[in-house]
């Protein structure tokens, strides 16, 4: 199953020069815990960063820094990785374990911003599916089980 499938499409996202106080806002107003950063390229959104609440915290709060005037560009994550929309689960799953990220931007062909993927969103899809294969079983017994029934005829 490709990514670009089972990414969430509705990405909170900042530009470069958005405040710190802005982007802790829209972390706050829709309950996200990430911003990708992106870029204006011909239309296109291209993901350039990421900032995370802890990067907030611990880039600025932590350090004192005055946070005014200063903006996601300057505590971003830069070189951000992103996965293709085609991509399957287990490559995508590779992609973070050899990264060490928890959320990856989802781009198309064009390398334009489509969606986002969290490791949560992987787990519950993971669990999902392994509890359909667990229940194989039982219902393979449950027929075999019907099946050798003496019949009434």
């Amino acid at each position: 199953m490709p990514v670009g499938e089972i990414c969430n499409r509705e990405v909170v996202f900042a530009e470069r020069t958005t405040t710190i106080v802005e982007a802790a806002q829209l972390m706050r107003r829709y309950h996200v815990g990430d911003l990708v950063v992106a870029d204006e390229v011909e239309g296109r959104r291209v993901p350039v960063g990421m900032v995370t609440d802890r990067d907030l915290v611990v880039e600025v709060l932590a350090r004192e820094q005055p946070f005014a005037a200063c903006t996601v560009d300057a505590v971003m994550s830069a070189g951000v990785v992103c996965v293709p929309e085609t991509a399957g689960l287990i490559e995508t799953i590779q992609l973070m374990r050899s990264h060490g990220v928890r959320r990856l931007p989802v781009v198309d062909a064009n390398g334009a911003l489509i969606g986002i993927l969290a490791a949560d969103d992987l787990l519950d899809l993971l669990a999902e599916e392994l509890s359909a294969l667990a229940r194989i079983g039982r219902r393979g017994q449950e027929r075999e089980v019907r099946a050798r029934l003496p019949r009434h005829d």
